[in-house]
């Protein structure tokens, strides 16, 4: 199971969220900038499975917001309660996903100062 909330996806290179198992994921007020190549601005991928399997899979979008043709392909059942082991927070609108992750990203430190 899988929660993907409130993130800023840019720079993928063929996708940016991928499963092969049969993964749930729900993914709430993120933001998906898709790359220029018009051969990956799909957000989802579903590696070593046929339509004919992972159009079961509990893969569904919710309130994203996406940019220059980035798309969601969803999948299996649209309803809540499939989704609640894949729910860890309540997600924030994907509007402010750019100052919820303006300082994100790994520390700058230097030994003997605070980081």
């Amino acid at each position: 199971y899988f929660h993907v909330v409130n993130n800023d996806y840019t720079h993928w290179e063929m996708y940016a969220i991928g499963g092969s198992a049969s993964p749930t994921i729900n993914s709430q007020g993120n933001r998906y900038l898709a790359p220029r190549n018009r051969f990956a601005k799909e957000v989802t991928k579903r590696d070593y499975a046929g339509q004919w399997q992972w159009k079961h899979w509990n893969w569904r979008s919710e309130g994203d917001l996406f940019l220059n043709g980035a798309f969601f392909t969803r999948s299996g059942s649209g309803l809540g309660a499939s989704y609640a082991r894949a729910s860890s927070l309540a997600a924030k609108s994907s509007s402010l996903v750019g100052v919820i992750t303006y300082n994100a990203g790994a520390l700058i430190c230097r030994g003997g100062r605070r980081c």
